[in-house]
């Protein structure tokens, strides 16, 4: 048996996930935004969605069909997408100074979360909407903790909301 194998053989090689194994120090709560943003849209393009009409070709049928699956879908993924990220900021870049700075930080994040899953689980404008508006919250603080003022509606015009 190989000294490798041997090894492995004593202590198994688990596989792990996370964002940064090194730790690099590179955040961002911009793929928070974004996945926000898309959950935003894509519930608006589901509630605007015209179901096709009684005399609609099968084929029209399917094509509506299809079309508002994959809004599902892609919203389903970035409601996901946005808490994953939340979750790497929560766990990986914020300190205690950063709580005690923020004491309401902790709520903040549990609240935003709690509306991802809501958005994954209806198709609610609203709750969508303050979904958007409380990764803002979070990226506010999390760009106050680098000494940086954070302009959302410049970061919203910047990725077309």
């Amino acid at each position: 048996m190989k000294p490798a194998s041997t090894l492995a053989s004593w202590w198994p090689i688990h596989r792990a996930e996370a964002h940064c194994d090194i730790p690099c120090g590179i955040y961002d709560p911009i793929t928070a935004k974004i996945a926000a943003q898309t959950v935003l849209k894509m519930v608006m393009r589901i509630q605007g969605a015209e179901p096709p009409s009684p005399s609609a070709s099968a084929e029209d049928r399917r094509a509506a069909f299809n079309t508002t699956n994959r809004y599902v879908v892609v919203k389903e993924e970035h409601a996901t997408l946005c808490k994953k990220e939340l979750d790497i900021l929560w766990h990986d870049y914020f300190r205690p100074d950063h709580l005690e700075a923020h004491p309401d930080l902790h709520t903040m994040i549990w609240e935003a979360t709690k509306l991802a899953s809501q958005c994954k689980q209806t198709v609610n404008l609203d709750a969508a909407q303050k979904l958007v508006d409380s990764v803002d919250k979070i990226a506010t603080v999390f760009w106050s903790t680098k000494g940086v003022e954070y302009d959302d509606a410049v970061a919203d015009v910047r990725f077309g909301t």
